[in-house]
């Protein structure tokens, strides 16, 4: 079967290979990949920016359906349409584990990093990864669910937003449009920061629920923010969604005195950040690192009741012999969100 491969450590190596159909162990299931999602840390692997472990298939946002499970695992999964968390396994024994922070497991081994991931026809996951999709979320939209189970994760595992907010949300990506959902669906008011380049995408944000779109590259961001927030003292909450430097030093201007700063985004590399703004405003700064299970609960139910719409986000899809294709038009944002189908080619 043929597979997107990070085939060697160091800027790109990345490319097409055939490999062995693969067959659970176990404990195990095997899924036939319907819809992967392209996420940017793919291409922080491709860039030798995010720890990899060579030769791995990459691809860790993943819909499909079982097609056969190993040993001790109920085969009534067979046929199920699912999604699946990243994790392949961790230690279990570490503190983080014992206290159901798995995702902070030091010895975490993922999907699509360290071990081979969906950018190919049949994925092999443990069978307490699995959630059964919902029978109106589509393979599509249910590859989605692990960029917004970690958005779940940022925004509400952390209790990052309350109803009557004021959100501002810079980057209007993947992971900046379901934020946006995501603090709506809370009760917020959502404002979303972007560029020049991002008109496709802000116009989506608007049409997503944000309250209010900001250019940063011709607006006066702090000026329209302080405009609609009490008293002008700021945002009540700022998310970093763009892995951006620039966005990230901007929105400690736009936070008011005792708000909270929320990393989402990566940057791949160490960025200028004024700390001091974090003691002088009494910033309370949350960084999250992927998701925990309760989060893609939540995920799945948001989406079920039609309050986040993932599907949305899709505007390119591609066989995964086109992935540089693929790649260059994530890269460019000449699509928000792109996916691979894989067994669609010829």
């Amino acid at each position: 079967m043929k597979a997107v491969m990070k085939v060697a450590r160091g800027v790109g190596f990345v490319e097409t290979r055939d490999i062995p159909e693969p067959f659970p162990s176990a404990g195990q299931v095997k899924i036939r990949v319907r819809a992967a999602g392209i996420c940017g840390t793919d291409l922080h692997i491709y860039k030798d920016e995010f720890k990899s472990a060579p030769p791995v298939v990459l691809g860790h946002e993943v819909s499909g359906e079982v097609v056969e499970v190993g040993a001790g695992v109920d085969a009534a999964l067979i046929g199920q349409r699912v999604t699946t968390e990243t994790y392949f396994s961790t230690c279990g024994a570490c503190a983080y584990c014992r206290t159901g922070h798995a995702n902070l497991c030091l010895s975490r081994k993922s999907i699509g990093s360290a071990v081979n991931g969906g950018f190919t026809d049949y994925v092999i996951v443990p069978a307490h990864n699995l959630h059964a999709l919902p029978d109106n979320i589509p393979f599509e939209a249910g590859a989605l669910t692990e960029p917004m189970a970690c958005v779940c994760h940022a925004v509400l595992t952390h209790r990052t937003v309350s109803p009557g907010d004021v959100a501002v949300i810079a980057g209007p990506g993947a992971i900046g449009l379901l934020t946006l959902q995501v603090v709506k669906a809370a009760g917020a008011t959502a404002v979303v920061l972007g560029t020049n380049g991002d008109e496709q995408r802000m116009t989506l944000a608007k049409d997503l629920g944000a309250d209010y779109l900001v250019n940063v590259n011709s607006d006066n961001a702090e000026e329209l923010v302080r405009a609609i927030t009490p008293e002008g003292l700021g945002a009540d909450v700022v998310y970093e969604c763009s892995g951006a430097g620039p966005a990230a030093q901007q929105l400690l201007t736009l936070a008011r005195r005792g708000a909270r700063y929320v990393q989402v985004g990566l940057f791949g590399k160490p960025v200028s950040w004024d700390l001091d703004q974090v003691v002088f405003r009494e910033l309370v700064v949350t960084g999250t690192n992927a998701s925990v299970p309760a989060a893609w609960t939540r995920a799945l139910q948001l989406m079920a009741a039609g309050k986040v719409d993932t599907g949305r986000l899709i505007t390119a899809a591609y066989a995964v012999e086109d992935w540089q294709a693929a790649f260059d038009g994530f890269e460019h944002k000449t699509a928000i969100k792109t996916i691979f189908k894989p067994g669609s080619a010829g």
